[in-house]
């Protein structure tokens, strides 16, 4: 039986419409392609190196930091060491929040300044005997060739965690405070030659106990 001639004419017309799905596929592809082209930037290699991420620098990081905004700020909030003792023993809480810094829960730091007689110089610390203090208290001022702790970085009140990339540079900072103090302060002190004499001091300390004080030192005079 013959297929009427209208439904031939429409079998042959839908097939005359028919695209092979190879050319459909290329034709996906290209539009594809343009997309991408469309949306993608195109940079050379110093554009690149431009917009990536700095790598942090200690020791440029210390220099920049340390003589221009750490001393300052360390020598405009400096506390007198047996004013500040005095009120860690009467509240230690009201003492932190009234003349120290510090990073969410942790301990508070201190800028402080004090006028004592240097004594013998120890495993990197000088003694000072300064009067005023609480009954037992032993000071000590770091004078290298280590010097140890963050005080230095966590004293100063303007240094905060969010302003480094993670833990790793927030320490390298610490050190790199350290370092530029030695540099800058250390390296032309004769400690040794102290003892015995009167002194006046300004830096920084963390109390890890009551009755020891570790200075990290931003100054060091001798007299009155």
């Amino acid at each position: 039986m013959s297929m009427p001639a209208t439904t031939r004419q429409r079998g042959a017309q839908a097939s005359g419409r028919r695209i092979p799905a190879r050319w459909i596929a290329v034709a996906v592809a290209v539009v594809l392609l343009a997309a991408i082209g469309f949306s993608t930037r195109y940079r050379s290699p110093e554009t690149a190196a431009a917009a990536a991420p700095k790598r942090f620098d200690p020791v440029a990081y210390g220099a920049a930091t340390y003589e221009s905004k750490v001393v300052p700020a360390i020598g405009k909030d400096a506390v007198a060491l047996p004013v500040l003792m005095k009120a860690l023993v009467a509240d230690k809480d009201a003492a932190g929040e009234k003349y120290g810094h510090r990073q969410g829960i942790g301990l508070y730091s201190f800028p402080v300044k004090a006028t004592g007689t240097a004594g013998e110089v120890r495993s990197g610390l000088m003694s000072v005997t300064v009067p005023g203090l609480p009954r037992g208290t032993r000071v000590s001022v770091q004078v290298g060739p280590a010097i140890n702790g963050t005080a230095l970085r966590d004293a100063a009140g303007f240094i905060t965690f969010g302003q480094f990339l993670n833990q790793v540079e927030y320490a390298d900072a610490a050190t790199a405070l350290n370092n530029e103090m030695r540099q800058r302060l250390l390296s032309t002190l004769d400690a040794g030659s102290l003892d015995g004499k009167k002194i006046t001091f300004v830096g920084a300390f963390s109390p890890l106990t009551p009755t020891t004080v570790t200075v990290t030192p931003v100054s060091i005079e001798e007299g009155p």
